[in-house]
């Protein structure tokens, strides 16, 4: 399909002709910092995803532990991720020294609301964090500082309209391709049988 640019969107004013104007619900529950609810809805927050800019680009990074050990809430303007194994792209903490603008949105198993951080990260390998996110006698190499400047929860239309915790929207792993498959799509040389084969307990022993 070829889409042709002649009703493209070019302007704030054909934007706000299209949308009209703004629930103002929408931005007073926009805070600068945690209020109550919001750090207890934090609290139990198991997902989240960080999205950074740089020179190389945008990227969106997926984060998950078991509640307070993702990350952690230090006061209502600051929390700390520990930087957990992973591929070594480092995508996220390569943007954040070219770029310090970051924003999350944390997700909670079953709860159709999300909730919503921007702010300023800086990275940090101080020794006594690191130990304090020490699992399995492994410590994270380096942890992200969030500053927070804005805080506000996502209604659950989303969640709804796609079902996300519907068990009914489960789909078996083998109606969508592996890990493998994907890589020998843009790798055509890669033992894609091999690597699914040995994935599940690679990756349980290096969860940390």
């Amino acid at each position: 399909m070829t889409i042709s640019n002649a009703h493209d969107i070019d302007s704030l004013e054909a934007l706000s002709a299209l949308y009209g104007a703004t629930n103002p619900i929408s931005l007073a529950k926009e805070t600068p910092g945690l209020t109550p609810e919001y750090r207890r809805w934090l609290e139990a927050a198991s997902f989240f995803v960080i999205a950074t800019a740089g020179p190389g680009g945008l990227d969106a990074s997926p984060r998950g532990d078991r509640p307070g050990a993702a990350f952690r809430i230090l006061d209502d303007r600051h929390i700390a991720i520990p930087d957990r194994r992973g591929n070594n792209r480092l995508d996220t903490l390569k943007n954040i020294l070219a770029d310090p603008r970051v924003a999350l949105i944390f997700l909670i198993p079953g709860i159709h609301e999300t909730l919503r951080l921007n702010g300023r990260a800086r990275l940090t390998a101080d020794p006594e964090l690191l130990a304090s996110f020490e699992t399995d006698a492994k410590r994270p190499a380096s942890a992200i500082l969030l500053t927070i400047e804005a805080v506000y929860f996502q209604c659950a239309r989303a969640l709804i309209r796609a079902a996300l915790w519907d068990p009914a929207s489960r789909r078996p792993r083998d109606t969508v391709p592996t890990a493998g498959q994907m890589t020998r799509s843009a790798k055509p040389d890669f033992d894609a049988d091999a690597y699914d084969a040995a994935l599940d307990p690679r990756q349980q022993a290096s969860l940390y």
